[in-house]
């Protein structure tokens, strides 16, 4: 029986005593089997019935963790825009209702709030910074207004991510500290923020954070050709030793807050790229997920991950797409436990 992380409720609640040992089979959240929920529009479709049917049907599949991840804009000024203030959101069921049917689902949720950046000057999170001291004010004071609104919101949620890459922010340590002391005033869920995969050393502020979590692009080939299983999963444990690495420095276990490959020749390479096709592109993305999941759980310092990414209702994402039939398969044979059998 492969050996089980502990439970992720548990440990970023605190909970990090002795490792579990000779888990149950049926112990369905000794380890986050996560999805990523995404949305056409600006989240009222995570309030309707097709968001029902979907966690359902991903239950059947093995997930026992869902992630969405709320809106918030961004001006050029840095000002942050909160949606929920906006009329068609003035009901909260698109946030809360999500909540409340998960957990009669047997399935956990994490809130992930993202910035939207479309149509300002930055092309994505990771970007966005700003030359002023005004700028950099009007920017945490109003993301702040927006983030504890998303927080009251979705106090019942089983886990909220405090920011998602925002790398050219964490510097202004102390902004965050505050951010995060405010969040736990109005929230008992345990807390991580999704750093991405080359700048989580850069953040300073885990030890106010109950797990490190990690946007998990990392690339794991250095060539263009069609990488081998070996090559992939010796490409995750470089990444995992480093993982370990860190975890130990702060006594943090780690959650990959996002995984995910395109059908793409070059996923291996550069796994956060949007682009598709080429040769063997669909092979490559089957081979870079069971890597990834086969990965995972053998190791106890990761204690799960949140595929990157699947849409409600009979929507066909694109990039990144977790709905395909290989996709499909490839979840379904690491994360669903076998059907017990009877004795006739």
């Amino acid at each position: 029986m492969r050996h089980l992380a502990f439970v992720f409720l548990l440990l970023i609640a605190g909970v990090l005593s002795a490792a579990v040992s000779t888990p149950r089979p049926n112990d369905a959240h000794r380890i986050v089997q996560g999805m990523t929920i995404s949305c056409p529009g600006s989240g009222q479709i995570w309030g309707s019935d097709e968001m029902v049917a979907t966690m359902a049907e991903l239950k059947a599949m093995g997930v026992n963790w869902i992630a969405i991840h709320p809106y918030g804009g961004i001006r050029n000024d840095g000002r942050i825009t909160d949606p929920a203030q906006h009329t068609m959101y003035q009901d909260p069921t698109w946030l809360r209702r999500p909540i409340e049917e998960a957990h009669a689902l047997g399935l956990k949720i994490l809130i992930k709030p993202h910035i939207a950046y479309w149509g300002s000057k930055f092309s994505w999170r990771g970007e966005i910074q700003f030359e002023t001291e005004e700028e950099w004010n009007r920017f945490f004071e109003s993301y702040e207004r927006w983030i504890l609104h998303v927080a009251e919101l979705s106090h019942d949620a089983d886990a909220f991510a405090v920011g998602t890459e925002l790398d050219r922010t964490v510097q202004f340590e102390d902004e965050w500290r505050d951010i995060i002391a405010k969040i736990r005033a109005r929230t008992d869920a345990p807390l991580t923020y999704a750093a991405n995969w080359d700048s989580y050393q850069r953040v300073t502020f885990w030890d106010d954070l109950d797990v490190i979590g990690v946007q998990g692009y990392f690339p794991l080939v250095g060539h263009e050709r069609l990488p081998t299983e070996r090559e992939l999963d010796i490409g995750w444990e470089r990444v995992l030793t480093q993982l370990r690495t860190y975890s130990g420095k702060y006594g943090k276990k780690v959650i990959l807050a996002e995984l995910g490959y395109n059908d793409s020749a070059n996923a291996a390479r550069e796994p956060w790229a949007y682009k598709r096709g080429g040769e063997h592109a669909e092979l490559i993305q089957e081979r870079c997920l069971r890597s990834a999941l086969r990965a995972i759980e053998n190791d106890d310092t990761v204690v799960g991950a949140f595929l990157w990414k699947w849409f409600p209702g009979q929507r066909w994402a694109g990039n990144f797409n977790k709905r395909t039939p290989t996709m499909r398969r490839v979840i379904q044979d690491h994360w669903r436990e076998p059907v017990p059998t009877t004795e006739p």
